[in-house]
């Protein structure tokens, strides 16, 4: 976590009770401006990612309950986030409903389905991976904590 974030992280909490002893900072992967806008804008309350990533990268899997620093494509600190539900399902077996809480695009299951795997097979073809139709993903609901208007 960079300094900015863990600054914002301790201003948030500072006072306040219960702190968290964890907390990540990352930026969504597409497109990490409008992606994070969609979240402070209420807009996007989940987002997924392919599962195999996970393991190339040597990262644990979210939990419920875990925060999140949601950073800017610049690294600078927008939001703070909470898990509120984690799954593991095949590509094919998400949900509409799902793909419409992702909140991108036109917010049609359609949509979301070709920018993923447009996004995936890109993504996959770095580490020499083909992409699947029941590739796993792993969905995340989360719920907006806090948002630091810049």
């Amino acid at each position: 976590m960079n300094v900015k974030a863990e600054l914002y992280w301790n201003e948030y909490w500072q006072g306040k009770e219960d702190k968290p002893q964890s907390v990540s900072a990352w930026q969504f992967g597409a497109d990490p401006d409008d992606l994070a806008q969609l979240v402070m804008d209420g807009i996007k309350t989940a987002t997924c990612s392919g599962h195999v990533f996970y393991g190339v990268e040597n990262e644990p899997l979210p939990s419920v309950g875990d925060y999140s620093i949601i950073l800017s494509s610049e690294d600078l600190p927008l939001a703070i986030i909470k898990t509120v539900k984690v799954e593991v399902l095949p590509m094919n077996e998400v949900s509409e409903e799902f793909a419409i809480a992702e909140g991108e695009g036109d917010r049609t299951y359609t949509y979301w389905w070709d920018a993923h795997e447009k996004f995936f097979k890109e993504e996959l073809d770095k580490i020499g991976h083909t992409f699947k139709e029941d590739m796993l993903l792993v969905c995340e609901r989360f719920e907006l904590i806090h948002v630091k208007w810049v």
